[in-house]
């Protein structure tokens, strides 16, 4: 049977929401959100595009303003709150520099995660002159978990390259973005890190049926390491770009089967997010 989610749960990730709103007024938004882990990207996957690309026509710093997002995902089938917290700022339009802080509260419990990212923008979208040309980055995310499953690592370091597009020839502009992770991670790591390693595939796909609103869609397959074998995440999702200050992000998630006896998931839920740069 189900777990629904409460109202209570619900208020919960809309109070930090708006605590975050407040002390971060002031802020302007855009592509790409802080993702879960706090790097540059959409909710799961990172994007090419460094953050903090923000500054006001005129303004010249090696370094960027810095940029923040909030998430907050209910997972119902398996009773879990998780809040995340994420910041980035790019030095010289190419290096970001990223943290994430992840509390997952299963059951009562509070799991603690911590993420320091970096990501070099190899090739800048529309190199040369060349609108076919996608932007490419290559990153790393070293990954620390509180509380881990026995026999597991407390931490690890994902590696990925990943290239993405803006396409503004179609009626109206997609972003269309692809890349690889070699990871360790069981859960994203909220189940600790493999010994072994493996190399999986994400991808991002939207739409922008109007200038401040994206929907699309999210995937990362999941990793497998001999007997024990990640669950591939999805989801569904809409951002509003309600100001130049302010985007807010709704979405449906799924995590995979969460009574599986051969994956480990943890089902599926809702997802909202809070972003802002300076």
């Amino acid at each position: 049977m189900k777990t629904q989610i409460t109202s209570k749960q619900v208020k919960h990730g809309l109070a930090a929401f708006w605590a975050l709103l407040v002390l971060l007024q002031g802020a302007l938004a855009g592509v790409p959100f802080n993702n879960l882990q706090g790097a540059g990207g959409a909710a799961f996957n990172p994007l090419a595009y460094p953050a903090g690309q923000n500054a006001a026509e005129g303004e010249s710093s090696p370094i960027s303003k810095p940029q923040f997002g909030a998430w907050y995902v209910n997972l119902g089938d398996v009773d879990v709150d998780w809040t995340t917290f994420g910041a980035a700022v790019t030095a010289f339009k190419r290096l970001e520099l990223s943290y994430g802080y992840e509390l997952i509260a299963p059951a009562g419990e509070n799991v603690k995660k911590s993420n320091v990212g970096a990501k070099l923008n190899l090739i800048p979208e529309n190199w040369g002159g060349r609108n076919y040309v996608p932007a490419v980055s290559a990153g790393t995310i070293w990954k620390s978990t509180s509380e881990v499953a026995e026999g597991a690592d407390d931490s690890a370091f994902d590696f990925y390259v990943v290239a993405t597009k803006l396409i503004t020839q179609l009626p109206r502009p997609v972003l269309v973005s692809a890349g690889v992770l070699n990871t360790k991670e069981q859960v994203t790591g909220v189940f600790g890190y493999n010994d072994d390693s493996d190399t999986t595939f994400f991808a991002n796909l939207d739409v922008l049926p109007l200038d401040n609103v994206a929907v699309g869609v999210e995937f990362k397959q999941g990793a497998e390491y001999g007997t024990f074998k990640n669950e591939s995440y999805y989801d569904v999702h809409a951002a509003w770009i309600a100001n130049p200050n302010l985007s807010l992000i709704a979405a449906y998630v799924n995590a995979g089967d969460e009574k599986s006896e051969t994956r480990a998931g943890l089902g599926d839920g809702v997802v909202l997010s809070a972003q802002y740069a300076f």
